[in-house]
């Protein structure tokens, strides 16, 4: 970490040249005594990163901003302000404390915070930026956050885990035993430490089998922004053989679109199915990541359109977390269906379908774009439709 980077002339020439292109600044002669153009780069890079995904670290001064990965790697503020409503109590250890950004949300909802980053420049920046933002109840460690746990005689309410995805061989990883740490060769030490484990893991990594790996496992929960699901926590209680719940949240522009249910009871439900009627439902990201799909038309009051197509449909027009669209034609997929449609341009989705989109798009002419919406799925008659919707 470069001091010289936090006088003042440099934090005010990087701020002033946030749009600037990066090529360019690593191309000139150096600017400042002591301060080299790629160290210049990586900081106007990083807050420029930083300005939708981390507005607080983006608007507060004399904030040093990290490497790229690090900041991709890290929580948004969304999710770690989100991930703070699930904790509480005096004390909370984030064993993979990396920027900081989900000890700064924690440190609003627990007493105390131990912020452990082994690498020695992050846990330098991490401990900067917490002074910076005026936050007190936060002790930063460069310590392997698993030696901070083994070597402490103290128990804490909550453990925090977000393990490294980036495998030095296999590159991004997802799987559990691949990431770093590996928390299922670990569980018995970190309930040793807490009763209460939170646990981020990637949005690729399968459900049911996190599940089959991990034990004591209260609650999953899937959160997305913008339809895009970010994250998997997994809610571990010490000694808990109870239902596993799952609560679905995504974030949207104007809302956040909500949707729990237990897991045990999706495995029981039995859909309702039929054919098109007036209106089509699109869950949304989260939703589809939770397989919640019987309970979900069950719990809305609607109808499935076949056993492996995720869209539901109703008479009258109902509110849902995800999209919904007014139905204005249906028709079988074949070339005098398609040309009764009439369309040359179109948003295109397909569920349950054999054909891609670039291939509809190629065979039937169709441009992407437009307040038009076509759907193009199988039916519970197993046989294949096309629906022309509108936003409703």
């Amino acid at each position: 970490m470069n001091k010289e980077i936090l006088k003042t002339g440099v934090q005010d020439f990087i701020a002033k040249n946030i749009s600037t292109d990066i090529m360019s600044v690593l191309l000139k002669k150096p600017v400042f005594k002591g301060i080299s153009q790629q160290e210049l780069a990586q900081q106007i890079e990083g807050r420029k990163k930083c300005q939708k995904k981390l507005p607080t670290w983006f608007e507060t001064p004399g904030i040093y901003f990290p490497k790229k990965v690090n900041i991709e790697q890290t929580s948004s503020e969304i999710s770690a302000e989100y991930k703070s409503n699930i904790v509480n109590g005096d004390s909370l250890v984030d064993v993979t404390g990396g920027f900081g950004i989900d000890s700064y949300y924690f440190s609003k909802k627990v007493g105390a915070i131990f912020h452990c980053e082994i690498d020695q420049e992050l846990h330098e920046i991490a401990s900067h930026n917490l002074k910076s933002l005026g936050i007190k109840n936060i002790q930063t460690y460069q310590e392997n956050g698993l030696d901070f746990l083994r070597n402490s005689v103290q128990d804490f309410d909550w453990i925090y885990l977000d393990p490294s995805r980036r495998n030095q061989i296999k590159g991004k990883v997802f799987q559990l035993s691949d990431c770093e740490p590996n928390i299922v060769e670990n569980l018995d030490l970190l309930f040793s430490k807490s009763e209460n484990i939170l646990l981020k893991t990637s949005p690729l990594l399968d459900i049911t089998m996190g599940i089959k790996q991990l034990h004591s496992i209260k609650e999953v929960h899937i959160v997305a922004i913008n339809n895009d699901v970010k994250e998997l926590l997994w809610v571990l209680k010490k000694d808990y053989f109870g239902e596993v719940g799952i609560k679905t949240i995504n974030f949207t522009k104007s809302d956040s679109q909500l949707f729990n249910f237990v897991l045990s009871t999706e495995k029981i439900a039995a859909a309702v199915y039929s054919l098109p009627l007036c209106y089509i439902y699109e869950p949304n990201a989260a939703i589809l990541k939770s397989g919640a799909f019987k309970c979900l038309g069950l719990q809305f009051g609607l109808k499935k359109l076949h056993p492996n197509t995720h869209l539901y449909t109703s008479e009258e027009p109902l509110d849902f977390p995800g999209r919904r669209f007014e139905i204005a034609k249906v028709v079988s997929y074949n070339k005098k269906g398609m040309k009764a449609l009439g369309l040359k341009k179109a948003n295109i989705s397909i569920r349950n379908f054999p054909d891609t989109v670039v291939t509809i798009r190629k065979k039937f002419k169709i441009e992407p774009g437009g307040n038009s919406f076509l759907f193009f799925f199988k039916n519970c008659a197993n046989r294949y439709q096309v629906a022309l919707c509108y936003k409703a």
